[in-house]
């Protein structure tokens, strides 16, 4: 059974050699390889979401859809078809290193339909992005913003984790101009404190031992994720709830709108694609 599998898998430099690649009008890289099950129109519809600004940025990436991608422990593989036994090796993308372009292998037939499909790429896309250009002063302002103000969930697993280590360094909180531990402060201030916390005041920067690496990093998830989510929104109608994961709380929605109007204002959309927020009143 692993032989036969394994007469199917191709080395991801010879596909590599043998895709196509294909320039959208936005400025996009891509191929199709094998037995993706990805309308054609679909997908050009997916790549050309991506705004020309973010599209310029990303000359040197470009992206293959294929059925599977498979990284063994030496090479990438590539399965022109699916099969369960390969389906369970597989996994939903794999950047590689090719002459001077660096090409991002993604596994259609692991995405059930086109909304995982077009989220998949984006992130992939978002994180490109941010990679070659960094965050933009007014978002990085936005998003911190909203983290002092103690605005409840994240975007992402990376986005959370990271905004957590950056304000709360071993879970120990310092006051404005003082290095001393909560521990270590005269019981007033303890009591300041906990009164503090306890209305769920916003605590100013000036209050926190910043972690700052972990704070260029939650800006960076923070970014990469917001564009994903304003791209999908360009190309799919889709309901907010379908982004939760049970690992961590979903930011709350006011929030989100905020990151994403910041986004469009930054990148507008293409001709042929529209922004809009639609809020629902709960029933």
């Amino acid at each position: 059974m692993t032989d036969v599998a394994q007469a199917e898998l191709f080395p991801a430099s010879k596909v590599a050699q043998q895709v196509a690649v294909r320039e959208a009008p936005n400025g996009i890289f891509f191929g199709t390889f094998g037995d993706t099950h990805v309308a054609e129109a679909d997908l050009a519809r997916v790549v050309q979401a991506v705004p020309s600004p973010i599209a310029r940025a990303l000359a040197k990436h470009a992206y293959y859809f294929v059925p599977l991608t498979i990284a063994d422990e030496e090479e990438v593989l590539i399965a022109p078809n699916y099969s369960v036994d390969l389906g369970d090796r597989a996994i939903c993308h794999r950047n590689v290193e090719y002459d001077t372009a660096e090409i991002t292998f993604i596994s259609t037939r692991l995405m059930q339909d086109r909304f995982a499909l077009a989220f998949e790429f984006f992130i992939n896309a978002g994180h490109h992005f941010v990679d070659e250009v960094g965050v933009p002063e007014s978002f990085g302002k936005l998003v911190w913003g909203q983290a002092m103000a103690q605005v409840r969930g994240e975007t992402s697993q990376d986005a959370w984790e990271s905004r957590r280590r950056a304000l709360d360094r071993n879970g120990e909180k310092t006051f404005a101009g003082r290095g001393d531990r909560e521990g270590d402060v005269p019981s007033s201030r303890k009591r300041d404190h906990a009164a503090m916390r306890e209305a769920n005041a916003p605590i100013a920067e000036t209050a926190v031992a910043v972690d700052e690496k972990a704070k260029t990093s939650y800006f960076e998830s923070a970014f990469s994720d917001a564009i994903a989510i304003y791209l999908l929104a360009l190309t799919i109608d889709f309901d907010y709830a379908d982004l939760r994961e049970r690992e961590y709380p979903l930011i709350a929605a006011p929030a989100l709108a905020e990151r994403l109007r910041c986004i469009a204002e930054l990148f507008p959309a293409n001709a042929g694609y529209e922004f809009q927020i639609l809020y629902r009143r709960r029933g």
